[in-house]
């Protein structure tokens, strides 16, 4: 018998989950039309469950293009589920699919807000600065 209380699922979650988990967690809202071809387009999708409520909890993605760059992103837990080994069991989900798919060698960056920094850390990931910073296309003030 399993006493986990939660699910990891190798999918994405549904469209209005991941709208949800996004801006319930911090990270930037997004509508669900900007939410949509994220599900179908992503190289791996990871989301985890609660079991007792059959509640997406948890998610994250890699974008990539199968061969030498990876990207994750969206690493993402409601707040009343953190700090409960999550965002962990999401990465190190993510990890193991980039390990287990991709050619030898890969390429795997992330964008690292503070409070992901220490996880982060954690599975190796180093900061690139001042080498190399992120950058965005600013289209609005």
């Amino acid at each position: 018998m399993n006493d986990d209380p939660y699910l990891l699922l190798p999918t994405a979650p549904s469209v209005d989950e991941y709208v949800h988990l996004r801006a319930a967690s911090g990270l930037s809202p997004k509508t669900p039309e900007q939410a949509a071809p994220v599900l179908t387009a992503s190289w791996a999708f990871c989301h985890v469950r609660e079991v007792a409520t059959d509640t997406a909890v948890a998610m994250g993605r890699t974008l990539g293009d199968g061969g030498w760059y990876f990207h994750i992103a969206d690493i993402a837990t409601l707040p009343e589920h953190q700090s409960r080994g999550l965002g962990r069991r999401v990465m190190t989900w993510l990890l193991a699919q980039i390990a287990e798919r991709a050619p030898a060698d890969p390429y795997v960056t992330l964008n690292a807000d503070a409070p992901g920094r220490p996880l982060y850390r954690s599975l190796g990931f180093v900061e690139t600065a001042p080498a190399s910073v992120a950058m965005r296309l600013r289209t609005t003030d």
